[in-house]
């Protein structure tokens, strides 16, 4: 069952850069904001967060800069979903072989590679999609970016993908690439046309699933009880799967 929509509820996505990323002009920080109403507030923004996140010094704080970033007002009490479009965890596999020195089985092909990708990136191979691994492609900045905004700012596991801080501030994990077939998302979308780049783009894409986490759950694709809550999760609307067989809940 879906759940409705609070008065005060904001979407917030945003499209991870790395943390130099204000020396890289293709890519860096992109934030939209959106309303219950799907408006976007105040004014798209991109460059880097890295100053925003050295500076806040808790989850209002964070939100507080995110708004203000965007031209637009604080949000006062309103409850805030935060799409990231970045990994939001490495394998168990990798972790082990880190810290323990623990090995995996034989190693295979890169898709099946337990210390490149998470089971959320194995199943997303399963059904047609090509994730990027935080490990082999150049995404490790990124990845420790939004890692780095978990810890400090919504550091308390709710459950498998879905992190809190504890008050007001919801995030998930955010994929953009996997939306490209989704009717759904494109329904969505429509009605804004073409953003200003390409970052600011998947940014709204971002938002937009966040809007379909909080009132449409159902229309995404949930992770099975055999997903490590420690790997996290990549939130895509069921949908998005290129393969025409379609799962409502991982493996």
């Amino acid at each position: 069952m879906s759940r409705q929509p609070q008065a005060s509820m904001f979407y917030v996505g945003w499209d991870v850069g790395g943390w130099n990323c204000d020396k890289n002009g293709k890519s860096r920080d992109a934030l939209v904001i959106l309303d219950t109403g799907l408006n976007i507030v105040g004014t798209p923004w991109r460059g880097n967060l890295r100053a925003a996140i050295n500076e806040a010094t808790d989850s209002a704080e964070w939100i507080g800069r995110l708004f203000a970033l965007c031209n637009a007002a604080a949000p006062g009490d309103a409850l805030i979903t935060l799409a990231i479009d970045t990994p939001l965890g490495f394998s168990e596999a990798f972790v082990r072989l880190v810290t323990k020195l623990g090995t995996a089985c034989e190693i295979g092909n890169s898709d099946t590679n337990p210390y490149l990708f998470r089971q959320t990136e194995h199943f997303l191979f399963e059904h047609g999609l090509k994730p990027l691994s935080a490990i082999k492609d150049m995404i490790g900045s990124q990845a420790t970016k939004g890692m780095h905004v978990l810890a400090k700012f919504v550091p308390h596991t709710l459950r498998c993908g879905v992190w809190s801080d504890g008050m007001r501030l919801t995030a998930i994990e955010a994929y953009p690439s996997a939306c490209k077939d989704s009717a759904t998302i494109r329904g969505l979308q429509q009605p804004f046309g073409k953003l200003a780049h390409d970052d600011l783009d998947d940014a709204l894409t971002c938002a937009l699933l966040g809007c379909l986490f909080d009132t449409h759950p159902d229309k995404l694709i949930s992770p099975g009880a055999s997903v490590p809550a420690s790997e996290g999760w990549i939130w895509v609307p069921k949908d998005g799967l290129p393969l025409n067989e379609r799962t409502t809940e991982s493996t």
